[in-house]
Parts: structure tokens; sequence; C-alpha cells
């Protein structure tokens, strides 16, 4: 066992596990942050992606004993601490993916808006390729990446104050909605037999 003092998500925390645990266990196991998940623990699907020094990491890979000295960010840190009040708040990322529906199962996605955090921590207006490679190392085992893709961009157009891109799955809401709202309500019958005393 080893001591170790890590730097996450702002907090100092001393935890004491096996020297040849990785950060994702130390994360999910001695720390209770079960936000970064385990799922391949061979670094293909990058659902365990956190944030080290702001560089994304597959933390399934990465000794917790090489985070020492390090400023880990797990998807519960993502959203900047409320100053003034007990409202949460949401990282134009997090807001992005829910207004989207970026998500199915939701299991890659604490991973891929960590990465997506990361991309736009260093390119503040990236191309639909550039948010696709940035994301390529995270797979959606539902496949919902066009939500996904849209959503970066969605984030992307709120910081610059730009005009949002139409995420899919809203506009097929509008549309539907606005199909039923324009459809004719089904008319009563104009004449009913009464019922048994019914009055006449």
């Amino acid at each position: 066992m080893r001591v170790l003092q890590l730097q996450v998500n702002g907090d100092t925390l001393e935890t004491a596990a096996p020297v040849h645990w990785t950060l994702l266990e130390v994360l999910r196991y001695r720390l209770g942050l079960v936000g970064s998940k385990q799922g391949c623990d061979k670094g293909d699907c990058g659902a365990c992606t956190v944030l080290l020094d702001g560089k994304p990491v597959l933390s399934c890979l990465t000794l917790a004993a090489n985070a020492v000295g390090h400023e880990v960010t797990t998807i519960e840190g993502l959203a900047p601490k409320p100053e003034t009040t007990s409202e949460p708040a949401l990282d134009p990322i997090q807001r992005a993916f829910d207004d989207c529906g970026a998500l199915q199962c939701g299991f890659c996605q604490p991973g891929m808006m960590l990465s997506a955090r990361a991309l736009l921590n260093t390119n503040a207006h990236p191309t639909r390729k550039e948010i696709q490679q940035a994301l390529s190392g995270n797979l959606c085992r539902c496949t919902g990446y066009t939500q996904i893709v849209q959503a970066v961009e969605t984030a992307v157009a709120r910081v610059s104050g730009k005009t949002e891109p139409d995420c899919a799955w809203v506009a097929e809401l509008a549309r539907d909605r606005a199909q039923i709202d324009s459809a004719p309500n089904e008319a009563s019958p104009s004449s009913t037999t009464p019922g048994p005393g019914a009055p006449s």
C-alpha cells in the first residue's frame, strides 16, 4: 500500500492504495468518484477519460502514482463550483449535451464530455473534422455520434456567440409537434343514439 496525495477537482485528497492501482481504480474505489467508467480496461473505449493538467488521459492506463503533483479533473469536477448560489452550474459542454440529447445509455458520456472540454481548452473554434478527431478515442456503443458532434458544435457556437446548429433530434421533435398541432381534431359524431336514461 502507498499513501497518495492527489489534486482532484480542485481539492487535495489523500488515500492509500496498492502501488499497482491505476488512477481509475483509485478514483472509483477509494475516492468514490464513479463518473469515470470502467469499460474495456485496456485503453480502447475511452470511457475512463479524465483530464490531467487539462489534457485527456486514459485513467485505466495511468498509474495513480503518476498523477501525484498533477491536477486531475473528472466529470464530477467539470461544472464550475457555484460561488454565490447553491444552484448547480453546468459547463457549456454539459449544457449542450443535455440540450442536444447527446446520450443514449450514458456510459460513454463522461469521457466524451471531458475529451470535448480538452479540445475547447486549446481550440475555441474547432471544425467538425477536428471535433471528430478529438473524440475518436471515445467509443459510443449506442452509436449516438451525430448528436455528440452536434452538441460540441452547439457549445462552440454558444460560447462564441454564433448561430447554433440545429440538433437533429430537436429539429425532429419540433417537426413532430408542429404536425400534431396542425392536425385537425377528431370531430365527435354529429348525432349519437342516447343511452338508457339519457335525457331526450
